[in-house]
């Protein structure tokens, strides 16, 4: 298997955290839980094979998406396929980065998952064809960034207005649970009310429930980096008020719950590998 990350420079470096590319992946397992981490996924299939999207309430029901899609910020895990001999290429974007290059408010795609061409039309798929026929993870990351370059909007007004929720993002990114919002809100010198609107139009989320989600993020990191766990210790580092409350958050983000995500050999946090 090979498996490439790039760091664009600026100035898509402020709007992505990397690119990445795979080929000839060969998994183990049928199914992954697709966690959520407050962003965007922008993924193109380098293969023909229609990729699954299942519902978690009947396993047996299904979406099916080709060529390329993205994934707009999330509320709760997917539940999509895993097969063998896969190759893909993607832009793990920034929380907030995306919407730059949507031409829509984020929130308008939350808990959504759309195919390239209802969001750019045909250039998604012309884009997909000289990535077919670039040699190498190099010349694809760079048609890549082409691309995305091609659509940045450079809006002056939209751009003071990101500013600030951006500087709102780094706060709730390093203290998740420590932050009021309204506080936030008065610091950016925006009302409550507005700033969640504000907020939401870039993110995709409410702060509330992003700061959510980046708790149950700073879990995932603790838990992936011991030997051992305690996990009362780790509820009361990451703010939640009792293990019930861990519980009933981590089981909502993650389908499973602490011990059982423990159970998994997981080379990625966020991809979680299951049975069918």
């Amino acid at each position: 298997m090979i498996f490439c990350r790039h760091i664009p420079g600026e100035p898509l470096a402020r709007f992505t955290d990397f690119f990445w590319f795979y080929d000839d992946y060969y998994p183990t397992h049928r199914r992954e839980h697709v966690l959520p981490d407050g962003t965007f996924e922008l993924i193109i299939d380098l293969r023909e094979t229609p990729r699954k999207l299942f519902d978690r309430e009947d396993g047996n029901r299904f979406t099916s998406f080709r060529r390329g899609w993205l994934s707009g910020t999330q509320s709760e895990y997917l539940i999509i396929d895993a097969l063998s001999g896969s190759s893909m290429i993607g832009v793990h974007f920034r929380p907030g980065g995306a919407t730059a290059f949507l031409g829509l408010p984020a929130d308008q795609l939350r808990d959504q998952v759309v195919e390239l061409d209802a969001i750019w039309g045909g250039g998604a798929w012309e884009l997909r064809e000289r990535l077919l026929q670039a040699k190498g993870a190099s010349a694809k990351f760079q048609l890549l960034e082409q691309f995305l370059l091609n659509l940045l909007r450079r809006d002056s007004s939209r751009s003071t207005r990101q500013g600030r929720i951006s500087w709102a993002l780094e706060r709730f990114l390093e203290e998740p649970h420590a932050l009021s919002i309204r506080a936030v809100a008065e610091q950016v010198g925006m009302s409550h009310k507005h700033f969640i609107e504000q907020f939401r139009r870039q993110v995709g989320l409410t702060p509330k429930l992003f700061c959510r989600v980046q708790r149950f993020q700073q879990v995932l990191t603790k838990i992936t980096s011991r030997q051992s766990v305690e996990w009362a210790d780790i509820a009361c580092a990451c703010g939640y008020f009792d293990q019930a409350h861990f519980v009933h958050d981590f089981r909502a983000f993650a389908g499973l719950n602490p011990t059982a995500y423990l159970s998994h050999e997981i080379e990625y946090p966020n991809f979680v590998p299951v049975d069918d």
